[in-house]
């Protein structure tokens, strides 16, 4: 498909990148990676305004869109596709955290008003914390499939919940090669997840 004529020479680069990382090109994701993370980041912080869910969301806005990116057309910029996925992947996120609370409607009968109290639904049942149990389970049979490096990466920061900081001073590495191997840690993990996905 041709590329649109009133692209700017960015999006036109960056439709060439695309072509590339579909054929395989390892560099080429890397680019656009480093193009739109921080962009991507910054508009998550505005959207949840938390650090570490504004991190985990961009990890995750681009994992979408790489396994996706077959699914590009470049009828729009791929800044703007891109943008769209992230926004969208962090809409469903705050709407699932909405959903963790009940409302529980109360009536005084002094006032005659109704209020609504939220509280938030800490409390599992039984059944739910056993399905969480068997849950965390088998996504640490799963994480041990992972190579060494990923396996550990994976560990400090989801289950003894290490900041990106915390684990680059853990390992002795650069935060953006944390950063990197963590996504593609989540990537190989998303796999093994949904060939288990009967499981879960």
């Amino acid at each position: 498909m041709e590329v649109s004529q009133h692209f700017s020479y960015k999006a036109k680069e960056d439709y060439y990148l695309v072509l590339l990382a579909i054929d395989g090109d390892q560099k080429a994701y890397a680019k656009l990676l480093q193009r739109y993370k921080d962009s991507i980041y910054y508009m998550m912080l505005k959207m949840v305004n938390n650090k570490v869910d504004a991190e985990d969301l961009t990890i995750e806005a681009f994992g979408k869109a790489f396994k996706n990116i077959h699914q590009y057309s470049p009828t729009f910029a791929f800044s703007t596709w891109l943008f769209k996925i992230a926004s969208n992947n962090c809409i469903d996120f705050l709407r699932k955290k909405t959903s963790n609370h009940l409302s529980i409607h109360t009536s005084h009968e002094s006032s005659g008003a109704n209020s609504t109290i939220s509280l938030h639904a800490d409390v599992l049942d039984p059944e739910e914390t056993l399905i969480k149990d068997q849950k965390a389970k088998l996504l640490r049979e799963v994480v041990e499939q992972l190579k060494p490096r990923y396996k550990t990466l994976i560990e400090l920061r989801y289950f003894k919940e290490f900041s990106y900081e915390e684990i680059a001073s853990q390992l002795s590495l650069p935060l953006g090669t944390v950063k990197a191997q963590l996504f593609r840690a989540r990537e190989l993990l998303y796999n093994i997840l949904k060939k288990n996905a009967g499981k879960l």
